[in-house]
């Protein structure tokens, strides 16, 4: 991947790809006294404390070694606190891998039983998290069994409504019915 498209923006909004990837190796760069160091500078507010940390790993790290701190981790054991265990791990890499990818226009589907874990995983505690309103919309996938909500249809790919249950706005095109508008840019 070239420079330019390390700085390209991604669906996680205000961040390039840099920084997306900086996120996704902060669990295995950060020690427990960096993290609660950073948490009490953030007063006690997570998503701040992962914002400035990956816009300060993101400058301060070269594309080579945000790389490395991924692919050297793969196999890394790590869970989300509070999450639900391993399939909340999984989730964060998916989500965040369509914010790269997606973004990019790449168009590799992520396997749909990857996909089923993460829904089943995500649906509520998404909605809840990122405070996305589906009022009176019901998200149908088009290529597994899953549907989320009652009223007007937005359908599109089980990874493009994962993408709308975490507050993302898709590229036009990705969503199909009368309220998909509401998720698209464009």
């Amino acid at each position: 991947m070239d420079e330019a498209t390390w700085d390209a923006p991604t669906l996680c909004a205000g961040w390039r790809v840099r920084e997306v990837a900086a996120h996704l190796s902060m669990p295995f760069r950060t020690s427990l006294p960096r993290f609660l160091v950073g948490m009490i500078a953030a007063r006690g507010n997570f998503d701040r404390l992962a914002d400035r940390a990956a816009r300060a790993d993101a400058a301060r790290m070269s594309s080579e070694e945000l790389v490395a701190a991924i692919r050297d981790n793969t196999a890394h054991p790590w869970k989300p606190p509070g999450g639900s265990g391993y399939a909340s791990a999984l989730s964060h890499d998916v989500i965040h891998g369509l914010d790269i990818t997606v973004a990019l226009g790449h168009t590799e589907p992520v396997p749909l039983d990857r996909m089923r874990l993460v829904l089943g995983a995500n649906t509520q505690r998404s909605l809840d998290y990122f405070g996305v309103d589906l009022d009176g919309i019901a998200l149908q996938a088009t290529d597994l069994d899953f549907r989320h909500g009652a009223g007007e249809v937005v359908s599109g790919a089980a990874q493009d409504l994962l993408l709308v249950l975490c507050g993302r706005t898709l590229p036009p095109g990705r969503l199909h019915g009368a309220p998909a508008a509401r998720f698209t840019s464009g």
